[in-house]
C-alpha cells in the first residue's frame, strides 16, 4: 500500500482518492536558558490533582497546564488567567525566566517560565513542577 501523503523537502504531497483532514499544531523547542522564548499552544488546562480511581479533576487543588511543545506547568493555586479565561488551542509566548543551581544530576525540576497568551493578553509566571530539585 502506498502512503497516503509524503512530506518532502517543506512540501506535503497527497496521492489516493481520499484526504483525511487532521489539525496539525506546531510549536518550536521549548527555551533552554534564561532569556529565551518560544511560541506554544495550550494542550490542556485542569486542576493540579485528579481522582486515582474515578480520574476526576478536583477542585480547589491548584492548576496544571500541558503545553504542545511537551512543557508543564502547575500552580498550588487556582489561576483563573488559565482556569477561567484561557482554553485549548490558544497560542502562547513561553519564556524561561530561572533555572535552579546546584541540582542533583538528573533532576531538572523547578524552572520558572512566564506564559503570555496572546488571545486573552493574560499573563502568569509559574514553575514546571510542584517541588524545586532536591525536594521531595
Amino acid at each position: 500500500m502506498k502512503p497516503i501523503f509524503q512530506w518532502s523537502q517543506g512540501i506535503l504531497s497527497f496521492t489516493g482518492s481520499s484526504l483525511l483532514m487532521t489539525t496539525i499544531v506546531l510549536s518550536a523547542v521549548p527555551p533552554t536558558q534564561v532569556g529565551q522564548c518560544s511560541d506554544t499552544s495550550i494542550q490542556q488546562i485542569s486542576t493540579r490533582l485528579v481522582d486515582g480511581q474515578t480520574g476526576e479533576p478536583i477542585p480547589g487543588s491548584g492548576t496544571s497546564i500541558n503545553l504542545t511543545n511537551g512543557i508543564y506547568l502547575v500552580s498550588y493555586e487556582e489561576i483563573p488567567m488559565l482556569s477561567q479565561d484561557s482554553q485549548p488551542g490558544d497560542k502562547v509566548k513561553l519564556c524561561l525566566l530561572s533555572i535552579p543551581q546546584n541540582c542533583p544530576p538528573g533532576d531538572n525540576r523547578g524552572r520558572i517560565y512566564s506564559l503570555l497568551n496572546y488571545r486573552t493578553n493574560g499573563s502568569v509566571e509559574l514553575p514546571d513542577s510542584e517541588h524545586f530539585c532536591g525536594g521531595a
